[in-house]
């Protein structure tokens, strides 16, 4: 067997995904071993590369038909490099992982933000597959993002380009602080972690909502009652929407993408949710930035880091 594969690996604080993707984004096979955090540094990059190997000689392919390995990791990441100067997640701290994995490999290895490479996945073989030009939005959480030019990931000059849940967009009126410490960032309101927080707000208030009877309000919850009617729900979930079409319509005109793609377990709500943000963009934005623009849900799921980080080796 001759054909070309590539390996993607998504990193995470509980387990290691691994994939192995064709050259053309088809996700032919999946692994998953644990990241061992308790065991340090060490015991982890150890992990990335056993797996790494494991999931290839489990497969019908052999290691010479591998191209190259790719790496998402949240951080904050020297990319060039590949070192992980921080991980939130992991005990990595100013770690060549990309070179020490070569090392072990034997392989080109490319390490690059989580969001980055979600938003490549989607971009490669799901939601964007042959559009050139699309900003990914991830509504977990946080709201992480990445944007894609030219069928590359836009990185910025030291990886901190596509932050677009630091997009501080709410009017200091109304603003609350985000977790990075800033106020009105997009991530404060349009987050799972920001329809939660607004929403027991408005409990504690004392407004009326059927949340008051909800014992621990989860994202969930929220949408639920909005769809169900309750007007607090909608309220929340409408500022939400608001926010993050504005920011769409500000992306827009700075980027002017093809598509918008919408992921993450906020933008499970559906249509319910897309609708309003459609609304939105299409009254902020210049008809000539909005004109053939699409603004849809992501399709790749859990799989999106590891396609992703496998598409690295081949839009790199």
């Amino acid at each position: 067997m001759s054909e070309k594969i590539v390996v993607g690996v998504d990193i995470g604080g509980t387990a290691i995904k691994v994939g192995i993707c064709s050259i053309d984004g088809e996700l032919l096979h999946t692994f998953e071993g644990p990241t061992e955090v308790e065991k340090g540094s060490d015991t982890i990059c150890s992990n990335i590369a056993q797996y790494a190997r494991d999931i290839v000689e489990q497969s019908p392919f052999s290691w010479e038909q591998v191209e190259g390995v790719g790496i998402g990791i949240a951080g904050f990441l020297d990319i060039p490099n590949g070192i992980v100067k921080f991980s939130p997640n992991l005990p990595l701290q100013n770690v060549s992982l990309k070179a020490y994995l070569e090392e072990k490999l034997e392989k080109k290895v490319l390490v690059n933000n989580d969001a980055n490479v979600a938003a490549l996945g989607e971009a490669w073989a799901g939601a964007g597959k042959g559009v050139e030009h699309c900003v990914c939005y991830t509504l977990g959480t946080g709201v992480g993002g990445g944007v894609i030019i030219g069928g590359r990931i836009v990185e910025g000059f030291n990886g901190m380009a596509g932050e677009l849940g630091h997009m501080s967009i709410v009017p200091d009126l109304e603003a609350i602080q985000c977790g990075c410490g800033k106020m009105g960032c997009l991530e404060s309101v349009s987050s799972a972690t920001g329809i939660i927080k607004m929403a027991k707000d408005a409990v504690e208030r004392g407004d009326r909502t059927s949340l008051s009877f909800v014992e621990n309000i989860m994202a969930k919850d929220v949408i639920d009652a909005a769809k169900a009617g309750d007007e607090v729900a909608i309220r929340i979930v409408n500022r939400a929407a608001f926010y993050l079409g504005k920011s769409m319509a500000l992306m827009a005109v700075v980027l002017n993408p093809q598509r918008f793609i919408i992921g993450g377990g906020v933008s499970k709500a559906g249509e319910f949710l897309f609708e309003q943000i459609r609304e939105v963009f299409h009254k902020f934005t210049p008809e000539s930035a909005q004109e053939g623009v699409e603004i849809v849900p992501a399709v790749l799921g859990n799989n999106a880091g590891v396609v992703g980080a496998a598409g690295l080796i081949i839009r790199s």
